[in-house]
């Protein structure tokens, strides 16, 4: 069996959890979020425990239950705590703004990049050299953050683009010019 569907989620004070055949509704300070219920799973809640079983011994119902358990974990934390990341700009001249629905982003393009804020998340730009992206899915938050980073990945000789704050660059030598005149 899945040794991490086996574990019960504990649902803190000031969450609900509601079960049906379709889908289960967490609902809490932050938002709700509903996780359509595959048929090999099932889930049931027994006070303030979430327990996740598959219903066959089959390989890919027992991943599924430690899939489905997960997820169920992630939103209750979204619902309750909530999720943020936290991107760098490094570079001259590069800096990111909020004009209403749209960050603008100057990544040494010759324009700067519009990129239009997605509703399910909120971006913050506390200094034009950092953004913060928050919200109660974990998978959307990690999605916007990838491609925000994505329009000017970090490179290895200057570390000029946008990184996560605790991703670390691996830093390369540049060209090492020969010191005799061979040619």
């Amino acid at each position: 069996m899945s040794r991490i569907g086996k574990k019960p989620i504990e649902v803190p004070k000031g969450v609900t959890v509601t079960v049906t055949p379709a889908h289960v509704s967490v609902k809490g300070a932050k938002g709700e979020l509903k996780l359509p219920v595959r048929p090999e799973v099932s889930v049931k809640v027994e006070g303030s425990t979430i327990h996740v079983e598959s219903r066959g011994e089959e390989r890919s119902s027992r991943a599924l239950q430690g899939t489905a358990r997960a997820l169920l974990a992630n939103m209750i934390e979204g619902v309750s705590k909530g999720y943020e990341k936290k991107l760098e700009i490094n570079g001259v001249g590069y800096e990111a703004a909020i004009e209403g629905k749209i960050l603008v982003l100057k990544l040494g393009f010759n324009r700067p990049v519009r990129f239009p804020l997605p509703t399910t998340v909120t971006i913050e730009a506390p200094t034009p050299t950092s953004l913060l992206i928050k919200g109660i899915d974990n998978q959307q938050v990690g999605s916007v953050a990838a491609a925000i980073r994505k329009l000017r990945k970090p490179e290895p000789y200057k570390g000029k683009g946008i990184k996560y704050s605790d991703e670390v660059i691996r830093r390369k030598a540049g060209k090492a010019f020969a010191s005799g005149g061979g040619g």
